[in-house]
């Protein structure tokens, strides 16, 4: 029983979670300004509850905002090195705290995201090698391509988690430091507040599944090493 349910995950359940990890960091990549300008972000900052008023949803390529509740969006131009549109807030919130990281993130953020999918193919070859007869399937059984696809994985993994722990930092200090400025402004502050976006949480969730077909692969390798 537990060697077929291991067999599984290999199989099956670790390849899957890959092409997880994919999607969502795919949709968090690109949203909010190309694919779900309101309801992905790193950083939104928003009304009151219960208060209509202006909107921004901040990204890694840009941002979308929109002056009202019921207004339409518009979104800037999608680039690596983003200058964020927060021209719908009014002139005395703090929108000069609200600016992009250095353009190098969402570039590694980008290769980590390309590392991925090399990993999600090697790693699926080298699974269903048995199934694609011994020519084909003998070419993914060599070590130098096993091994060579368990460190792309381990690659890719350390570059994403590290660029997105980065930006977490980065959007984290803006959300506390606009709502302590908004809050140091007192009755003549605009009813607005700021906030993590639920595209970290999206992440971490990406990476945790990501963790799984990471630790199979060097595993593999680890008791192949040991024979």
């Amino acid at each position: 029983m537990i060697a077929g349910l291991s067999k599984a995950v290999v199989l099956y359940l670790a390849p899957l979670l890959t092409l997880t990890t994919i999607v969502l960091s795919v949709i968090v990549f690109l949203s909010p300004v190309i694919i779900l300008h309101d309801q992905v972000a790193l950083l939104t900052v928003t009304p009151l509850k219960g208060l209509d008023g202006p909107s921004v949803f901040l990204g890694l390529l840009g941002s979308c905002s929109r002056l009202s509740n019921s207004a339409p969006l518009n979104c800037t131009a999608p680039t690596i090195s983003p200058v964020f549109d927060v021209s719908a807030l009014p002139e005395n919130a703090p929108s000069r705290l609200l600016s992009a990281p250095a353009a190098s993130t969402p570039a590694f953020i980008a290769i980590a995201i390309a590392f991925s999918m090399s990993f999600f193919i090697t790693f699926t070859l080298v699974s269903f090698r048995h199934k694609m007869g011994s020519r084909i399937g003998g070419a993914f059984e060599k070590p130098l391509f096993q091994h060579l696809s368990a460190w792309i994985g381990f690659f890719g993994f350390l570059i994403g988690l590290t660029s997105f722990l980065i930006v977490r930092m980065w959007f984290g200090k803006a959300v506390q430091d606009f709502n302590d400025s908004i809050e140091f402004q007192r009755s003549q502050a605009p009813k607005l507040v700021a906030a993590e976006g639920n595209a970290f949480t999206m992440m971490w969730v990406a990476y945790a599944f990501y963790a799984v077909p990471i630790i199979v692969s060097l595993a593999k390798l680890n008791v192949k090493a040991s024979k």
